[in-house]
């Protein structure tokens, strides 16, 4: 498994933070996939790498038991064309009561394949090709390799709103070892209130499927991110679980840097 490597994104982090003002400002904006569900459909570009991670923490209670997980998730992209990138994707160190360890490590490329058109209202769409891998610690451990394929489409309207949907497939192994395919669909709406900082409201189906292979995993989310530069976002969320087999509550705050 390729673990997380706290010294290693702390020095990323770092010398995102030593980057010169003037080549900042020749930048154009990051584009980050957080803290929403709802992917970016725009790609770091040939050569570039982001780092974007964060600290969360997710609430649950089920008959009367709580518990409360928490973690570091954390997303390297790194750009191979203009238009493709690879991702590593990983919710880092893991800690659910008694047990402390890591999580799975995802792996895949992301194709953007059409820019938008505002005069049009043509979507920005991207593809998102993954492979969750059964490296994690054993208490975190899932069920072999979870392909995985999503569609991003976005758009940019009025009044500096955003539009996001994100269609696609998963498929994963349930409790008696049986393989399955579940739908995952999220819808988001943004809001730029200044060049540097957004909003947005969220519903996601993370996982839709029967309850024999877990039941659907629907979330409302909100949140907001602030562009302290070109090349550095801070951001925040929120998470309401929809129904019984989604976590109550997730909180989570991020960092993002582009190299």
């Amino acid at each position: 498994m390729a673990r997380p490597i706290p010294s290693f994104i702390s020095a990323a982090l770092a010398a995102g933070l030593l980057l010169p003002l003037s080549t900042q400002a020749e930048e154009a904006a990051m584009a980050t996939d957080r803290p929403d569900i709802v992917e970016s459909s725009a790609v770091v570009g040939l050569h570039r790498f982001q780092i974007e991670t964060s600290v969360a923490s997710e609430s649950n209670q089920v008959d009367g038991v709580k518990t409360t997980t928490r973690m570091t998730p954390t997303l390297l992209r790194y750009g191979i064309t203009e238009h493709t990138e690879l991702r590593l994707e990983t919710d880092g160190v893991l800690r659910d009561g008694q047990d402390h360890g890591f999580s799975d490590v995802s792996v895949g490329l992301k194709w953007h394949t059409h820019d938008g058109d505002d005069t049009t209202l043509k979507p920005a769409i991207a593809w998102l090709f993954h492979a969750d891998l059964d490296s994690g610690s054993r208490a975190f451990r899932g069920h072999g390799v979870r392909p995985s394929v999503r569609m991003v489409a976005e758009w940019e309207l009025s009044h500096d709103m955003s539009l996001g949907i994100m269609p696609g497939v998963l498929r994963d192994t349930n409790d008696d070892g049986r393989h399955f395919v579940a739908g995952i669909f999220a819808v988001t709406v943004g809001k730029s209130w200044t060049d540097d900082f957004r909003t947005f409201l969220e519903v996601a189906g993370q996982q839709l499927t029967s309850n024999r292979n877990g039941g659907s995993v629907v979330t409302y989310d909100a949140g907001m991110a602030y562009m302290l530069s070109p090349t550095m976002q801070l951001d925040t969320a929120v998470s309401i679980g929809a129904n019984r087999h989604t976590p109550d509550r997730l909180w989570t705050v991020g960092f993002s840097v582009k190299f």
